[in-house]
């Protein structure tokens, strides 16, 4: 019996699902009382183990090594933390024709989120791009957001960003910076274990994320803030999202194009320099939002989905240019081998 798939050019993301189904878990049953002081504890705990992980995971040589490539690494953490924030700011004149200010608020908080590592690897790859660059941008991008993130969104957000405040800060010190800080320091004992166990800490993180998400949204439910949503909204953002995302990716194609990196520094720039990474973003909002973080996370949340769509299609049309084919069987080697590196990045 032939297995039954998702058609190949709209890649539906499981993890998505699960996310959906946590959403859905919180609108019925959310917690309450008593329930909801040991879910918010437990997500506070979550969050920080998260960050502990992603600082044991990050090896500071690897970082280190790609480093020479530093006109490529720059260009990303500029499309990421320059240009996505100014269109963002450009955003607010839809204010309140396409988008509600809580709406705006979330898409702004998207545009400051760090790029992703995985998926930036995996359609570099496909696409027949720079895989190094990829894994060292990627993880470039999120060290640096472990720190420019909540500074520009102190910095633009404000007090009107759902709650966030300069205690916000703190929070992200101690909930954040301060566990990532002591993976770093303890990835010399860790690293191995850490490494070793890598299927089994994927799979604690992605709970830990899930757990992140029900207790947002259910303080969502609690405090009535989804009534504010309506169909004719949520199909605006969906629209704002879309060009968003056309922008950023004609712009770090053709932008790469013009500061005269080659096709395959192109293909790693386009897609490190266009997307936003769910898994740092979700945590994030939760510190600095609060009971608002449920409508401030949902633009990530469609928005990385629309990503991951968007992007498999053109990875695979990338993989077929045909100035990319020659090189083909003399790349499958070497990236092979890049592969595996990347999954211990």
């Amino acid at each position: 019996m032939k297995r039954l798939r998702w058609p190949r050019w709209m890649p539906i993301d499981p993890y998505i699902l699960l996310l959906l189904g946590t959403v859905g878990l919180a609108a019925l049953l959310p917690a309450r009382g008593t329930g909801a002081d040991v879910a918010s504890g437990a997500s506070t705990g979550a969050i920080a183990f998260l960050f502990f992980l992603y600082g044991a995971r990050l090896s500071t040589r690897e970082a280190m090594d790609g480093v020479r490539h530093w006109r490529l690494h720059v260009t990303v953490l500029a499309c990421t933390f320059v240009v996505f924030p100014l269109l963002g700011l450009a955003s607010r004149g839809l204010v309140p024709v396409l988008l509600t200010d809580p709406l705006y608020q979330g898409l702004l908080f998207l545009t400051l989120v760090p790029s992703t590592i995985q998926s930036s690897i995996a359609f570099t790859s496909l696409a027949r791009g720079n895989v190094p660059a990829a894994i060292c941008a990627g993880s470039f991008s999120s060290l640096v957001g472990i720190v420019v993130t909540p500074l520009l969104a102190a910095a633009l957000l404000g007090s009107g960003g759902g709650g966030f405040s300069a205690d916000s800060v703190v929070e992200i010190v101690l909930h954040l910076l301060v566990p990532f800080v002591a993976g770093q320091l303890l990835r010399r004992w860790i690293g191995g274990f850490v490494a070793r166990h890598k299927k089994a800490l994927g799979l604690v993180d992605r709970g830990s994320i899930l757990l992140v998400v029900y207790t947002a949204f259910s303080e969502g439910m609690v405090e009535g803030i989804w009534h504010q949503v309506s169909p004719a909204r949520l199909a605006g953002l969906l629209a704002v999202q879309a060009v968003l995302l056309a922008v950023m990716l004609a712009l770090t194609w053709y932008g790469a194009k013009g500061l005269g990196f080659g096709r395959e520094d192109r293909i790693a720039i386009q897609f490190a320099g266009s997307k936003k990474s769910l898994a740092a973003g979700l945590p994030m909002a939760s510190v600095l939002f609060g009971a608002q973080a449920s409508l401030a996370v949902l633009p990530l949340m469609l928005f990385h989905q629309m990503q991951l769509m968007v992007c498999a299609v053109i990875a695979k049309r990338r993989s077929r240019d045909p100035e990319a084919l020659p090189a083909a069987r003399d790349a499958a080697p070497v990236r092979a081998a890049v592969g595996t590196g990347g999954r211990s990045a």
